[in-house]
């Protein structure tokens, strides 16, 4: 099985290369069956948007997913899911993933909190290797993205692979519509 590859990256088997993804990435793709599917490619950390990304590696944007983490509460508990999008796309927090988490309001876990429980940087989190306790919410539409870029858990990289292999984590769940396009 050879590693994915796009545009003008250069792609290395993630397995291979820890020192490349945060260290429960790391985790994840040593005990992950679909860790040789996964490839890592070194971009400049200035760039991890996904706009700049696109743009300065000559990559399509609906290559890109986006994982972003929301919280709400009910009953004094707090819910919270990462929820991953394509990047033509923003998850619909206010109405569809508030009723996916069964919570009266959904908002934006905090910069901080969401890096230090995730134990990834700030512009890399990724669906691979989140924390147990936290949902995984995977549009459906990411399924179909032949080669998905996601980030590493840095800045200085991405993950390269099968949009399809993201419901294959652990926990991920599949929702249909969750992300709403933009404009």
């Amino acid at each position: 099985m050879s590693i994915p590859s796009l545009g003008t990256l250069t792609s290395l088997p993630a397995a291979d290369h820890p020192e490349l993804v945060a260290d429960p990435v790391g985790a994840l793709l040593a005990t992950w069956p679909y860790a040789d599917r996964v490839a890592v490619v070194e971009i400049d950390p200035d760039l991890a948007d996904t706009a700049a990304m696109t743009e300065a590696y000559d990559l399509p944007l609906v290559a890109s997913a986006n994982c972003v983490v929301v919280a709400g509460r009910r009953d004094g508990e707090e819910r919270v899911a990462a929820c991953v999008v394509r990047a033509d796309t923003r998850a619909d927090v206010n109405s569809l993933v508030k009723r996916t988490l069964d919570v009266r309001k959904a908002s934006f876990l905090s910069m901080d909190r969401a890096v230090e429980e995730s134990g990834m940087e700030y512009g890399g989190i990724t669906p691979l290797g989140l924390p147990k306790q936290w949902r995984l919410l995977v549009d459906t539409r990411v399924l179909d993205i032949d080669v998905a870029i996601v980030g590493s858990g840095l800045r200085r990289s991405k993950l390269l692979l099968p949009g399809r292999l993201l419901a294959e984590l652990p926990g991920a769940e599949t929702v249909e519509d969750l992300g709403r396009p933009i404009g």
